[in-house]
């Protein structure tokens, strides 16, 4: 049985389990139903996904990240930022980080403008669908974005789930933002995450998508850069940007990541 030493950390109520595994490995990602069972919020600790932190040549460290399903995702930016944190706790106090995610480098630093906030540069954004009432578009991992008129009124998780079991992404699957239609800041987002499968109280990819959206159908983007401030159930993200033609680059995610408890589990 592996005695292994965890923490819970939440980044606007997006949760993770995190490991340290930059010394020894007490998993290797093929333990999908231990995995789905820690995430379990009756039967295990309790998480949105699992992410290991883990040595990687030429980086400061690695996530590997898993949904609450057990299996690997995709780009998540709020456990980003969360893995940024808990290297912190780990000795790794630096203002600035180089780590590799699902969908490949990424910077991360600490906040220059807000204390106890963290940012990572997201990958850029060179292609985006526009339907009739929709966005489609892939931050580091694939994001369905529609705007509402009631967004409290919505039924985000079967909403959310219709969508994301539709016939187009019933495969692959989608995460699902609804995004209201009022004309000012801070924009409120609700998403439904697929690997969740489930309605979470935040997103760092989706609402980076969200922001992306927004620019898209408001038009204020320039070359100068943007700060689309976006209200989560969970707390407030920032998502700083700059658009090129139809290109989106230099994405910072901003927002808090704290640490809400240590513990053990064994296997």
């Amino acid at each position: 049985m592996k005695r292994i030493q965890f923490s819970k950390f939440q980044g606007t109520g997006n949760d993770f389990i995190m490991i340290n595994q930059l010394t020894r490995k007490f998993l290797d990602g093929s333990e999908t139903a231990i995995i789905q069972q820690l995430c379990d919020r009756r039967f295990g600790i309790g998480a949105d996904g699992l992410i290991l932190l883990q040595s990687k040549t030429g980086y400061d460290f690695e996530m590997d990240y898993f949904n609450a399903d057990g299996r690997r995702g995709s780009m998540c930016g709020n456990g980003a930022r969360c893995t940024i944190a808990f290297a912190r706790t780990l000795g790794l106090d630096q203002k600035e980080y180089y780590f590799y995610a699902p969908d490949g480098p990424h910077r991360g630093r600490l906040s220059p403008h807000k204390d106890g906030w963290i940012e990572i540069e997201m990958t850029d954004v060179e292609h985006v669908e526009q339907g009739i009432d929709y966005f489609f578009l892939d931050t580091g991992s694939p994001h369905y974005v529609q705007f509402v008129d009631n967004l409290d009124g919505l039924d985000v998780e079967a909403e959310g789930k219709r969508i994301r079991y539709g016939d187009r992404f019933a495969g692959q699957g989608t995460n699902v933002n609804f995004v209201s239609a009022a004309q000012n800041l801070p924009l409120k987002v609700n998403t439904y995450e697929r690997g969740v499968e489930a309605e979470t109280l935040s997103c760092g990819t989706g609402v980076t998508a969200a922001a992306i959206a927004y620019l898209i159908q408001s038009e204020p983007a320039t070359a100068s850069g943007q700060t689309v401030t976006i209200q989560t159930k969970g707390g407030q993200l920032d998502v700083r940007l700059e658009k090129q033609g139809s290109r989106f680059h230099n994405i910072w995610l901003c927002g808090p990541a704290v640490e809400v408890f240590q513990g053990h589990l064994y296997i």
